[in-house]
């Protein structure tokens, strides 16, 4: 079967994500934002640009949007602010980018790419990576643009399990009650991440997060870690990861799912199941990834009650789904 001449897998975090927790409105809500971001990457397949462009346009859509773990939408640190992770991989040349603990930036992953290719490092981290952000004129926010009602009332329970005291409110929040009524706290595994084939059968891979609720000492992922949660080679696949940070971490999940495809010669789906159904299972963490190979094979696996979803390829629909009962 002829492969198609681009594909694009998208997600927008795992975790506990059952039909009985969203309301209608909810799930038409995740369902819109999903098929708004899988359209603005597919636009830039469309055009014969390239993987990357493709990942960083998706990525924005995933970010500026309150209902997603990332960008505007990022969870609260015990101390009351969003401290924001990304990385970008290029699978053709292997150059990868990543920040961590950025707090003004609007859309980390562009900052992610700026590391990649305007300087001669991979991971920045904490106020270095926002004043490298600025030096390179990326847009930036005060606290209450990232300020989201839900998120926050997410923090207030957190911190109260914890007997933790609970921090001042941004004097800036944005208290739209429809942002509040509308973002599903899926535990700790929110991330947003893409996967993307061109035209010219190269990969790349993106992933963006604000982590986990309530997280302190400068906690860091899965996500901005190359290897871990984001990784692409032109050699196997490119893969975005979204769970238990540590456990991902542990486990170097997105390198492992692109080994076995490279070494072992697995079809990207088995090399997905492989590691999260049961790699992933064993060790006893929870989470899911996507993956698209260069000749255009998508996948997708996780091992929590959903995970938020899409993908579409040339010559085919586009796919989005949320529960684990879907396909």
């Amino acid at each position: 079967m002829t492969s198609p001449n681009w594909s694009l897998v998208l997600h927008g975090g795992s975790g506990v994500i059952d039909r009985a927790d969203l309301k209608p409105e909810q799930d038409r809500a995740y369902r819109a934002v999903l098929t708004q971001a899988a359209e603005a990457g597919s636009a830039v397949l469309r055009r014969g640009d390239a993987a990357l462009d493709a990942v960083e346009a998706a990525i924005h859509v995933l970010e500026n949007d309150p209902l997603f773990n990332a960008g505007r939408g990022a969870v609260f640190t015990a101390e009351g602010c969003v401290e924001l992770d990304a990385a970008i991989m290029d699978g053709a040349t292997l150059e990868a980018g990543a920040v961590a603990g950025v707090t003004h930036v609007k859309n980390p992953i562009s900052a992610a790419r700026r590391v990649m290719e305007r300087s001669p490092h991979v991971l920045l981290i904490g106020r270095g990576a926002d004043a490298f952000a600025e030096a390179q004129g990326l847009e930036t926010a005060s606290a209450g643009y990232f300020f989201v009602e839900g998120r926050w009332k997410a923090l207030e329970r957190q911190l109260a399990r914890e007997g933790k005291p609970i921090p001042q409110r941004p004097k800036d929040a944005d208290t739209d009650e429809r942002h509040a009524a509308l973002a599903h706290d899926e535990g700790k595994r929110g991330t947003v991440g893409v996967v993307a084939r061109d035209a010219r059968g190269h990969v790349a891979a993106g992933t963006s997060t604000g982590g986990v609720t309530g997280k302190s000492w400068g906690r860091v992922g899965d996500s901005p870690l190359i290897g871990a949660g984001t990784y692409a080679s032109d050699r196997s696949c490119a893969v975005s990861g979204t769970g238990e940070g540590e456990y991902f971490i542990r486990l170097s999940v997105a390198r492992a799912i692109a080994a076995l495809v490279e070494l072992k010669g697995l079809s990207l789906q088995a090399a997905v199941d492989q590691v999260i159904q049961t790699d992933l299972e064993a060790l006893g963490g929870h989470g899911g990834v996507i993956a698209v190979t260069p000749d255009g094979q998508m996948a997708w696996s996780f091992n929590t009650s959903g995970m938020y979803r899409a993908r579409v390829a040339d010559g085919q629909a586009l796919e989005v789904s949320i529960y684990k009962d879907e396909p």
